[in-house]
């Protein structure tokens, strides 16, 4: 079994297996309606779940950024560092779709 926070993850997962699993043999539509919706169902379960680790992966970028930023430094090749980094978190949340926010 799951621990932490994985726990209501995997909860949800089953219990939305569980849902389909009994729609499907509850189901009177036929056979190739019920086909049809499982390949929809999938789609939109793939992009939603594209969308969410996309989201994820923003959201920890911002984290990394807002880190970077508010470090201080008078050595300079720990500046040129940070900078270097701030400019790879930057270009990959552009590439994500991020605009800076103010």
């Amino acid at each position: 079994m799951s621990k932490g926070w994985e726990s209501k993850g995997t909860e949800e997962q089953q219990a939305e297996a569980e849902r389909k699993a009994e729609a499907n043999s509850a189901g009177s539509s036929g056979a190739a309606s019920s086909i049809s919706n499982a390949k929809s169902e999938s789609g939109n379960a793939e992009s939603a779940h594209a969308e969410e680790e996309r989201r994820r992966r923003m959201q920890s970028l911002e984290l990394q950024r807002e880190r970077v930023l508010s470090e201080r430094t008078s050595n300079a090749h720990r500046r040129s560092a940070l900078e270097l980094a701030l400019a790879t978190i930057e270009r990959e949340l552009e590439q994500l779709g991020w605009s800076i926010k103010i």
